[in-house]
This record gives structure tokens, C-alpha cells and sequence, in this order.
């Protein structure tokens, strides 16, 4: 564990970053986050490591977003609930430690919700509660050998989630003697609480009407799912068609068995009848076909006059995520996205859209015209129409390292392979494919940070997010097969 600086220390150096300027084309960051790689407007912990989202809620004007998280080094560890708060999905402000391991174990992944009707009797119906439901996991049991080392339990909050306490009657559910049994997403469905739970190789269903106790009501594991590692982080809500139809969503991650290798998020389309979730869908869908978006989930709680399912993921890969080259900070998320369902051919299929908040990083915009062109600014934000069938978007930078995007017959192909520092780990130098399937690509847009490109297909219909780690930003681009395009110089949110 690194130790804090002293008070005089810290002045020093605030006062030395203060007086200090940076050119034009580098509107980042505070000093404090503006190590190599630092993304500037994506979410990352102040230090130390950071995996899945946890407990993501909206409460009186307020996202919280908390995250596994471990203070005492940049690897996995003893997980605990760091956490932080927006206003707007953009801009954060990091909070002290939410949940600390006790005696029944540390703190894995799970939910939290705004119990409104007070059921849990934890609040009062005139100051209602925010409820966390996370894993308990019991490392000295699991290394004892006992299959019942994970556990659910809950904390709540009343006073706007910046203090937690935990519920003296935890754990609330016990394993039934499965060692797989975590990650509860929890949510008010049909005048009850319906927990999605990970559980090996499928995902139960448990209602409750308080949530204290817990009854299981089904199991879901269609024979034809992705099953390359155990199933994790579920997610289960409604979207409405264009049309108005309501369909049930549920998501699934895995690791391994991603389709770029590592860990991945699928989903089903589908009915939840309360009881049971059935599914109209009959192969594997993938929410982002990149290699660096996982354990994703969906914010609680949000105004109904909002109306949008939002979003946010983890942006990285088990297959390297331990040892990518930072060092103060390891992970950060994704830009958070709104779902949306559209029409892929016969079915419905799953869109992820950049929110509409990220426009107010937007600080000047250049038109793009012709087959190259200069980038003076290190977080961008482009914008393309497709005009022919297939494109080719080519990065460069001074050292000539390469990022290439492109459209090859019935593929969006990416290749990281020159892009910058790879030799971390063999699985990270890989070109990552994905079919492009029913959808006739219109439009191209693309976010690029200190290290990740996140791609848009057609508004999202089509995503892929991967990790970059480029000696320095790319300040040259070539263009083939795309029409007059936009580049929007973005503003750092720290």
C-alpha cells in the first residue's frame, strides 16, 4: 500500500501544477490524473484496481456508480466497493470506500436499488432507503474447501448512499452448496423483488417482498448459450420495441469464451413472467464484440421521464487485465450508453448508444474532407457517412505505430496489432472481428481516449471496444471507402 502524502506535500505539488500551463491541444486533465494512459473522459478510480460496476442507482438527482475495487494494490485483491457520483454520466466525484470485507467475507459484485415503498423496513416511507445486494465471498472457506463460501447480503443507506451500513441479520441468501453463487442484480418487477443470481452455469431467478427473504422461483440455461467459463453479473429488464411491443432483456457474461477471446458480455431477447424468463432468441448475441467490455449492468431507479435503459462496462479483459502498463491506476469503464432494441433482420437484437451527455465534452469541431488528415488533439470524437461498401480508417503517430478500423466484405475488422505497447501479454497484439450480419453500416462513429477506441456502427447498432496503449496520441489518419466526415476535439472531465 503506498502512503499518503503529507499535507505540505501535497500543497507543494498543487501549487507546482497551478502555475504551471499546456498547450492548446491538450484540454485534459488535473494533475492527478494525468499519468500515461490516464483515460480523460472515462471513468477511473483514483488509484489502485478497479473491475465490474456494482450497485449503479439514480437517486435524487444523483448516478452512483459503484465498482470492485482494491485499495491496497493494482492487481485483484481483497475486493471492496469504491464509489463515486455524477450528475450527468460525465463528470464523477470519487467518494470514500462504500463496503469494506467483515467477518463474512469481501465484498464481490451486485446491485442497488431505491426501496420506495420502504419494504425492507431498513428506512421510513417519509426518507426510504437505498438497499445494496452484493456477494459475500469467504476466502478462508473456500480455501478450507467448503462448496458454501459465497453468500448475498445487503446494506443500505439514508442519506443519499454516501454512508452504508450493513444489515445485521446478513448473510440474506445462502448457497445451496454451489461455489459459483454471486452477483445478485435486483430489481421491482410485478410487486416484487426479483433477484437475478449467477449460479455456475445459468442464471436463478429468487423473489422476495422485502428484500430479507429470498424464495427461488426458476433457472435459465438454454442448451446453445455461450458456456466457455461460468456465467456472471447477470442483468434482467424490459425495452419497448419501435413499435411499443415490451420485450425482456437479460444479460450473461462469461469468461472465457468472448468472442475475441477472454471475457464477454451475450444476451437474451425474450418474456419474464415473474417467475420465469423464456427466450425468443436461438444463438449467442453479443452486447460489444471488442475484447475490452465486460460485466456491464444497467442503472436503477432512473426517471421514468428519462425513459432510457443506461449503461456502463468494464473496459478491459481477464486475459490481461492484470497487467496492462499503467501503474497508479489499473481499469477504467466504458462510455456509459443508452440500449435500445431495433430490428436485425426477422428478430430484435440489442443497440448500445453513446449517451447524449457526452456532447457537452465537445470543444471545437473540424470538418474532415479527402483521404487524409492531421489530428492536433489526443481525445477525439469522429464522425462518418458510409458511402461505399466497404471503408478503411488507418491511425498513425509519430512513432508509426498503426490502429486500423476497417470494412472487409461481410466483417468490421480491427487491428491493434502495431498500435502501440503490446508485448504486455500475446493475447493483447489480436485483430478483433465482428460479422456484420443484416446491418447495412450508414454512419461511423468512433471515440478515442488515451487508451481505448470505442466504435459505433449505425448508432450503436453494431459495437466494438478495445484497449490502446500508444507511445503517443495519433495525430494522422487515412481514410478509404467513407464520405465528408467531423472531428470533435473533447474536453477531459477531471
Amino acid at each position: 500500500m503506498k502512503k499518503p502524502l503529507s499535507w505540505l506535500s501535497g500543497l507543494l505539488i498543487f501549487l507546482v501544477f497551478a502555475c504551471s500551463e499546456k498547450p492548446d491541444t491538450q484540454e485534459t486533465s488535473s494533475s492527478e490524473f494525468d499519468e500515461p494512459f490516464r483515460p480523460q473522459f472515462h471513468f477511473s478510480p483514483p488509484s489502485n484496481w478497479m473491475n465490474d460496476p456494482n450497485g449503479m442507482v439514480y437517486w435524487e438527482g444523483e448516478y452512483h456508480l459503484f465498482y470492485q475495487y482494491h485499495p491496497d494494490g493494482n492487481t485483484w485483491g481483497p475486493m471492496h466497493w469504491g464509489h463515486a457520483i455524477s450528475e450527468d454520466l460525465v463528470h464523477w466525484e470519487h467518494q470514500p470506500i462504500a463496503l469494506f470485507p467483515d467477518e463474512h467475507g469481501t465484498i464481490f459484485s451486485g446491485s442497488a436499488v431505491a426501496d420506495i415503498k420502504n419494504t425492507s423496513g431498513l428506512g421510513t416511507e417519509e426518507n426510504p432507503p437505498l438497499v445494496a445486494i452484493f456477494t459475500y465471498h469467504d476466502a478462508e472457506g473456500e480455501k478450507a474447501g467448503r462448496d458454501d463460501f459465497q453468500t448475498q447480503g445487503i446494506a443500505f443507506s439514508t442519506d443519499k448512499g454516501r454512508t452504508w451500513t450493513k444489515y445485521e441479520g446478513n448473510p440474506v441468501l445462502t448457497s445451496p452448496g454451489i461455489k459459483d453463487f454471486r452477483d445478485p442484480k435486483v430489481a421491482w418487477i410485478d410487486g416484487q423483488w426479483i433477484m437475478s443470481l449467477a449460479v455456475k452455469d445459468r442464471i436463478s431467478f429468487y423473489s422476495s417482498p422485502n428484500l430479507l427473504d429470498w424464495t427461488h422461483e426458476s433457472d435459465f440455461a438454454p442448451e446453445w448459450a455461450a458456456y466457455g467459463g461460468v456465467w456472471e453479473c447477470p442483468d434482467l429488464f424490459p425495452l419497448k420495441t419501435p413499435d411499443g411491443e415490451e420485450k425482456w432483456i437479460l444479460f450473461v457474461s462469461i469468461n472465457p469464451g468472448g468472442p475475441q477471446g477472454g471475457s464477454a458480455t451475450q444476451y437474451f431477447i425474450g418474456d419474464f413472467d415473474g417467475k420465469k424468463f423464456t427466450t425468443e432468441t436461438k444463438e449467442v448475441m453479443w452486447l460489444d464484440w471488442g475484447a475490452d467490455n465486460y460485466a456491464g449492468v444497467t442503472w436503477s431507479n432512473v426517471p421514468e421521464s428519462d425513459g432510457r435503459r443506461l449503461f456502463i462496462g468494464w473496459m478491459s479483459n481477464w486475459q490481461y487485465a492484470e497487467v496492462v502498463p499503467t501503474e497508479n491506476w489499473r481499469s477504467a469503464m466504458t462510455i456509459p450508453r443508452s440500449l435500445e432494441l431495433f430490428k436485425d433482420g426477422e428478430f430484435y437484437a440489442l443497440a448500445s448508444k453513446p449517451v447524449k451527455e457526452l456532447n457537452k465534452l465537445r470543444s471545437a469541431s473540424k470538418n474532415i474532407s479527402g483521404s487524409e488528415a492531421d489530428l492536433t488533439h489526443e481525445l477525439l470524437e469522429l464522425e462518418f457517412a458510409v458511402t461505399g461498401e466497404d471503408f478503411r480508417i488507418e491511425f498513425q503517430n509519430e512513432e508509426n505505430e498503426r490502429l486500423i478500423l476497417e470494412k472487409s466484405g461481410e466483417y468490421i475488422v480491427l487491428d491493434r496489432g502495431l498500435s502501440g505497447i503490446t508485448d504486455f501479454k500475446a493475447d493483447f497484439a489480436n485483430t478483433q472481428t465482428a460479422p456484420v450480419g443484416n446491418i447495412q453500416a450508414k454512419n461511423l462513429r468512433l471515440f478515442i481516449d488515451r487508451s481505448s477506441i470505442e466504435v459505433f456502427i449505425n448508432d450503436g447498432e453494431l459495437a466494438l471496444t478495445a484497449l490502446i496503449f500508444p507511445n503517443s496520441h495519433y495525430n494522422k489518419i487515412q481514410i478509404q471507402g467513407l464520405g465528408n466526415g467531423k472531428v470533435h476535439h473533447l474536453k477531459g472531465i477531471w
